[in-house]
Order: structure tokens, then C-alpha cells, then sequence
């Protein structure tokens, strides 16, 4: 080590003295990383400042990046704690270099050149020369960069190991970076973020292909359930979609590419591959030139074999309950990745205007996460500031003027095991926030005046704030955001979503299932803007449900209740159809009457053909009539 340290020193010499390095003084990666960044125009002795995006920009892209943004954060905890050391951090990039999360320690936090390295910060080569993010990404493969090796001096005292995430069809999608100060650098670090790397790029082939066939094999029997194996999507025809690298590795010779079969590379039926693996869970696999696996099919669960019996078959045990209305396909894809971030234990956070429902799609969460555990709601902004501590976290007997005799466990050991809700997130006082930061650090309760513990907590945060205002005013914390929203999802207002017909029966199914609703009242409820959302529809339907006790509530029950709904838009909503935008409007309205006349005049049929909402097609209508 100490010679190559030389070497690298005297390549600085001659960099200086002649304004190139010396090929035979660096590794191939530096040196081609060096070169590139002089052809870049950039000066080893005048680095230019650090690149940032703003913060909507980095939560467009943090969302954007949800899915492998998820399983990203879930192995960078993990390397925290395997690797961990002083002035450490693990990072989290996408395929452009822009950094979107970073778990440090403090060291690492108060050094003085960290500032210019935190979420937001864009590492490419053209910005911060010769680095482990940007270089990765550049070369898309495993890089290490060690103290000098960076092409600025600012970095010096850091090593930087990298890894590029790969999605199932082979595009960048993501780095991952582990970086400490160089003395404490560990050699195993490059191994850890390689597998680390390697974990991702599993997680993302089981989610992308969750619908189909998934196979994984090896040579070995003890390492089928490795990172080592292979993974094969393929469909119930036995078309090969997709296969992982460790896959191509074990099949290195082989037509394996999506399109092929799996009959062109296995000796075996497929069919009777498939039939098998119902009814056992490993098999035995031989390729086209000889070569002997051990395989099983991960998902037989989702391909039931055809039998006859004499009663239904019990449902999946993994099965969850649906507790949210989600015919809307929007709607359905964030309930997936919900379920999804829940069983992985990942901070959720759930935006959208009051009443779209955000606590319910939390409890969907908590069910999801099959945590033993209750579910505890709290609602931030209904807490005095002076106790929301004391709530969280519990305090001793004795321990402030009031406290209970007995003191209080808190809300966040009351969950332990299961889901804390923190409602209206965006309320909470910037006091406090460094405190949950702090939570989330190590998941250790400190109660007031009481001893510490720690707890495994399914956090989910909801709010209907505008965040990004608030840190922009100094109201929210930027750091606290980024650990709340591993995943973030936005539910969309009840007017914007296209299953109202389901929302409204499954309403009245709870309020009093010996009630039903005509399509004839669905469709007048339909017309409303619903500015208080499922809620305020709730309160309607309620209402109803009491004028008109058991049978069917039609149209006129409706009318009765809450007037004539022809609840156009205000002038303000009307005027700005001027210009451009009216002529778009109009357009808008010629394509949804179009297909309104092919549907029949069906109005529910249109709204599924074209996947918008029903209220948009009234408006269409009224427009008409103007």
C-alpha cells in the first residue's frame, strides 16, 4: 500500500509539472478517469462548486427512483452497521450521479468538506472529478478510489468503494457508495457493497416479475437461496422474459436472452418442470451441454394446480386483506408499493388533501406488514408542543410537575412491534424533529426521566402540507424528510379517481350493509368535486343511509339530501379557458364526448376506456350544454 501511495504521489508531480499523469504510475480506472476529467477542462487546483438541485427536484427524483430507492435503503442500514467506523457514510445515488440519500455518523457530518456532500449534491465527473459515484457510473462497474486517487485534493482523506445497480433489463438505475476517511478503511468494504449492490438487483428482478414464473437455480443445493443463485423469469407459456447476471454466469454459453424458451436451454419438459414443482420444492435441472442444477420455483403459490375437490381451496396464507378501495390502476399501483415497502419495514410516507384517506391506506400497511404488534395513531398537530416528547417516548413517575403516577410507556414502545401513524407530520415542532431524527438513527426510546430501550417500529407519516415550502422557511427539516419517505406515495383527490362507483358502495357496505345504492344515485353523487374527499362522501352517504333505512337509495333520495348537483366550477375555474388553453379544453371535451358516443352514453364504460374519472366526463357533458 505504502508503494502505490508513492506512485500515486510522483502521478501528482508530473500532473502538475505537465499538466498529464503518467500512465504507468496509476491503475487503468484512475488514470482513464484523470484523463477524462482534464479533457472536462476541469483544474486539479480549482475544482468548481458543488452541483445541487433543489429540494423539489430531489423529491420528484427520490419518487421517481421509489421502488429501488426502497431496497437501496434497506442494505445501506445494513452496511451502516457492517462496516461502520468513524467518518462513514453510505450513499445512495441514481444512474445520473444525483446523490438521494446518505446515512453518516456524526463524524462524518461535522467534517468540514461534508458539506458540499448530502442529498441534492449531483456526483458526476464533470462536477467532482475522479469519485466513487460518478466513476462508477461512468465505467458501470465496481470502482474504489482511494485518498489521492480523487482528481481533487478536497477529497483526499476519503476511500470511496461504489457498485452500480442494475435493473432486469440491463439499464443503470442506481450507485451505491460506501465512503470513510482513509485510515480507517476496511478491505472488505468493496466486497460487502458489491453484494450489497448485488441484493438490489435481486429485489428489483423478484418485484418486476412478480406476475410470472420465477426460477432460481444453481450448481449447489446449499447455495439455491444465496446471492450466488440464478434467477429466470418466464411465462406460464415457458418464454424466457428476463434472467439475472449470476444467471448468465451459471448458463455462460447458452441462449438465455428474453424471447428464447426455456426448452432451449433445459432438458427438461417444461410443463412437467412446472407440475413438479408444485408438489416439491426443490427439483433437479440439466442444461443443453450437461451441466447439473438444483432449482425451485420461488411463486408456485400464484400458480395453483387445477384439481378436482370436493370443497373450495383455502385462501393463500400470505394473502392480504384489502382495506383500500383500488380499482383506480393509480390507486392500485401505490397499494402494491405499499405492501411491498411494509413487509420490508421502510418509513412510508403517504401525502394528499385531507380526506383522500391517508390513514386507511396506513392500516392497509400495518396489515400488510403482518407485524404482531397494534397500530397507534397520533395526530401531530392535536398535541400541545410541551408534550409530544413526553407522548412519544414515554417519562418516568416523577419525572416532570404532572406526570402520572407510574409514569407512561409512550406511543413509540405502545408500538413496539407493530405500526406507529404519525399524522400531520408537517405540524410537528422543528424541536422535535430533532429528536425523531434522532429515533431514527438507532430506534432507541428515551423516555423523560427513564431508561432507555429499543424498539422495532413500522413508521408511517402522513400530511397534506406542502413540505418543500416548509424546509424552504426553515419549518421542516430536509434531513428528517429524507429518512421519512423511503417510500413516498401521493393519493390522489376522490374527484381525479375513476373507481367512485366502487368507493361509494364499499362506503355504504359499512355504514349499513342492508342499504344499497342505484347507479342512477352513484351517478348524480358523481357529479360533486368532493373537496373533503372520502371523508366528506362518507358523511353524505351516512346521512343518507338515515333518511333512507334499509333498500335501495336512488337518485331522488340524493337530490333530497344535498340539492341539485350540477356544482359547476366557479367563474375564477371558468375564466382562465382563454387562448391556448381554451382551445386545449376544447379539444379535451371533443375526445371525451367522442368517446362517450361509443360507449353508448354509458358514462361509467367511458371513464374505464379512457382511465379518468367520472366526474371529468360530467364536466364534459355540462360543458356541452353551456
Amino acid at each position: 500500500m505504502l508503494v502505490a501511495n508513492r506512485r500515486v504521489e510522483k502521478a501528482w508531480m508530473v500532473l502538475e509539472q505537465r499538466g498529464a499523469p503518467p500512465a504507468d504510475f496509476l491503475t487503468v480506472d484512475i488514470y482513464d478517469s484523470w484523463m477524462r476529467c482534464i479533457s472536462l477542462g476541469l483544474d486539479m487546483r480549482r475544482p468548481p462548486p458543488p452541483e445541487f438541485v433543489g429540494p423539489a427536484m430531489l423529491r420528484q427524483e427520490q419518487q421517481r427512483c421509489s421502488l429501488v430507492r426502497g431496497l437501496a435503503l434497506a442494505e445501506m442500514h445494513t452496511l451502516h452497521q457492517q462496516i461502520s467506523g468513524s467518518n462513514f457514510m453510505v450513499a445512495f445515488a441514481n444512474a445520473d450521479g444525483l446523490l438521494l440519500d446518505m446515512i453518516s455518523d456524526r463524524s462524518f457530518s461535522d467534517a468540514s468538506d461534508a458539506a458540499s456532500i448530502q442529498p441534492g449534491t449531483v456526483w458526476t465527473e464533470r462536477f467532482c472529478g475522479t469519485n466513487g459515484l460518478g466513476t462508477a457510473a461512468h465505467l458501470k462497474r465496481a470502482v474504489a478510489v482511494h485518498g489521492d486517487q480523487h482528481f481533487f485534493p478536497r477529497y483526499n482523506n476519503l476511500t470511496c468503494v461504489a457498485a452500480p445497480i442494475f435493473a432486469p433489463d440491463g439499464e443503470l438505475t442506481g450507485i451505491l457508495d460506501a465512503s470513510s476517511d482513509c485510515m480507517s478503511r476496511q478491505t472488505h468494504t468493496q466486497a460487502l457493497v458489491a453484494m450489497a449492490a448485488t441484493q438490489i438487483e435481486n429485489g428489483l428482478f423478484r418485484e418486476y416479475h412478480r406476475g410470472d414464473i420465477l426460477i432460481a437455480f444453481h450448481n449447489r443445493g446449499e447455495y439455491l437461496h444465496t446471492l450466488s443463485a440464478g434467477l429466470m423469469a418466464v411465462d406460464e407459456g415457458g418464454k424466457i422474459l428476463a434472467v439475472n447476471r449470476a444467471a448468465r454466469v451459471l448458463l455462460h454459453g447458452l441462449p438465455a436472452s428474453p424471447g428464447r424458451r426455456f426448452v432451449d436451454i433445459f432438458r427438461t419438459d417444461f410443463n412437467t418442470f412446472v407440475d413438479e414443482g408444485r408438489r416439491r420444492e426443490r427439483q433437479g435441472l440439466e442444461d443443453e451441454v450437461g451441466s447439473q442444477f438444483v432449482s425451485t420455483i420461488e411463486n408456485t403459490r400464484r400458480f395453483p394446480m387445477v384439481q378436482a375437490v370436493s370443497k373450495p381451496p383455502a385462501p393463500p396464507p400470505n394473502k392480504t386483506p384489502r382495506q383500500f378501495v383500488s380499482a383506480d390502476p393509480a390507486i392500485a399501483s401505490v397499494v402494491r408499493r405499499v405492501e411491498s415497502a411494509a413487509a420490508r419495514k421502510m418509513p412510508i410516507l403517504i401525502r394528499g388533501e385531507t380526506g383522500t384517506g391517508k390513514e386507511q391506506m396506513a392500516r392497509h400497511a400495518h396489515a400488510a406488514s403482518r407485524r404482531s404488534g397494534q397500530f397507534v395513531a397520533v395526530n401531530c398537530a392535536a398535541l400541545p408542543e410541551s408534550l409530544i416528547e413526553a407522548e412519544l417516548f414515554g417519562y418516568s413517575e416523577g419525572a416532570f410537575t404532572g406526570a402520572k403516577k407510574g409514569g407512561a410507556v409512550g406511543l413509540f414502545k405502545e408500538a413496539d412491534c407493530g405500526t406507529l401513524f404519525l399524522d400531520e407530520i408537517g405540524d410537528m415542532p422543528v424541536t422535535l424533529q430533532a429528536v425523531l431524527l434522532r429515533f431514527l438513527d438507532d430506534w432507541i426510546v428515551r423516555p423523560v426521566g427513564g431508561a432507555k430501550c429499543q424498539v422495532d417500529v413500522l413508521l408511517v407519516s402522513a400530511t397534506n402540507a406542502n413540505l418543500d415550502e416548509s424546509i424552504a422557511r426553515g419549518r421542516f427539516r430536509s434531513d428528517l424528510l429524507f429518512r421519512l419517505n423511503t417510500l413516498e406515495v401521493t393519493l390522489p383527490p376522490l374527484r381525479e379517481r375513476s373507481d367512485f362507483d366502487e368507493i361509494a358502495r364499499h362506503l355504504m357496505g359499512k355504514i349499513d350493509p342492508s342499504a344499497g345504492l342505484t347507479q342512477g344515485a352513484i351517478d348524480r353523487l358523481a357529479e360533486l368535486d368532493w373537496n373533503g374527499n372520502i371523508r366528506e362522501l362518507r358523511n353524505v352517504l351516512s346521512r343518507l343511509s338515515l333518511s333512507e333505512q334499509g333498500g335501495l337509495i336512488d337518485d331522488a333520495a340524493v337530490k333530497s339530501i344535498v340539492g341539485h348537483l350540477s356544482n359547476k366550477r366557479s367563474s375564477g375555474d371558468v375564466s382562465v379557458g382563454v387562448g391556448l388553453r381554451s382551445d386545449l379544453r376544447d379539444l379535451q371535451r371533443a375526445h371525451l364526448l367522442t368517446a362517450y358516443a361509443q360507449s353508448g352514453n354509458n358514462i361509467s364504460k367511458t371513464a374505464r376506456r379512457l382511465g379518468v374519472s367520472r366526474n371529468m366526463i360530467y364536466r364534459a357533458l355540462r360543458g356541452s350544454q353551456d
